[in-house]
């Protein structure tokens, strides 16, 4: 039987050894940083921070145009895959699920594509990814790799806590978290991703305590499948893994950077924790 393509865009934070080994296309968002609009798409994470902070200034993302999906589409088709399963990030945060469908769309006639809204983002997407590529990779068909996706959807949780709100803020993808925290951008935060978007979960005053709520937070969720910490170049990313053992809620199976798509809205700093439960 011919194979199911899997696809995904970069704001899903996949470990790029996850990616080959699975056979993953990842479709890369365009992020731009400061005065100028300097090109940063596709930097490695790691650079993206430093360049970041040099900068003193924002970066900028926009969607993917739905050109660039259907160039992927198009290709698993020329490579003989049977049909193509696409996981988005949330299209509460973003137009690239929009673009994806478009891409879909323009891409029929060479190749059967469903696309999938993660409701989520940065590793929470990518656990999504990870459920279909391992089912395409066991050989299931594209129905059976789209609905372990789907399945997989009601399983993930995102939470994080920021530096400040104010990068969600200038970005506009504060949502209601807006309304839950008002004024007060000098706590430090704890968010969610809930239904797509970001929500408040926590006003803490210290940013010891909004660790030490996260971790207590995520062990109260109880046994999962995948728990990844995902950081913006934040130095205190190991105390957060040492609480989340204190907690109770076990060792993450990756620790990684927030990439650039995700990063440029959330700010540097921002620590998370990506769970997808049993």
């Amino acid at each position: 039987m011919p194979r199911t393509k899997v696809v995904t865009d970069s704001a899903a934070d996949l470990p790029e050894e996850l990616v080959e080994a699975l056979d993953i296309s990842v479709v890369e968002l365009d992020v731009r940083i400061g005065p100028g609009a300097v090109p940063a798409r596709g930097l490695p994470a790691a650079e993206f921070w430093s360049r970041l902070e040099a900068s003193g200034s924002l970066a900028e993302t926009s969607a993917p145009s739905p050109g660039a999906f259907r160039e992927v589409f198009s290709d698993a088709a020329r490579s003989g895959a049977g049909g193509v399963v696409c996981v988005t990030l949330s299209s509460e945060l973003s137009a690239t699920h929009q673009a994806a469908m478009a891409g879909a769309a323009e891409a029929s006639g060479d190749i059967p594509v469903t696309v999938i809204d993660s409701r989520t983002a940065t590793m929470g997407e990518g656990f999504v990814v990870l459920e279909a590529a391992e089912a395409a990779a066991a050989g299931a068909a594209p129905d059976e790799v789209a609905a372990a996706a789907l399945a997989c959807i009601e399983k993930v949780r995102v939470l994080g806590t920021l530096e400040s709100l104010e990068t969600l803020r200038r970005g506009g993808r504060i949502g209601s978290a807006q309304a839950f925290f008002g004024s007060l951008l000098s706590i430090k935060p704890v968010i969610e991703v809930r239904g797509g978007v970001v929500v408040g979960e926590s006003r803490q005053r210290t940013r010891g305590r909004s660790i030490r709520y996260l971790a207590e937070r995520v062990a109260s969720l109880g046994a999962h499948r995948r728990l990844a910490v995902v950081h913006a170049a934040a130095a205190d990313v190991d105390v957060l893994v040492a609480a989340l053992a204190e907690a109770g809620a076990g060792e993450p199976s990756s620790v990684g950077y927030i990439g650039p798509v995700i990063g440029a809205h959330t700010g540097p700093g921002t620590l998370g924790v990506c769970v997808q439960l049993a």
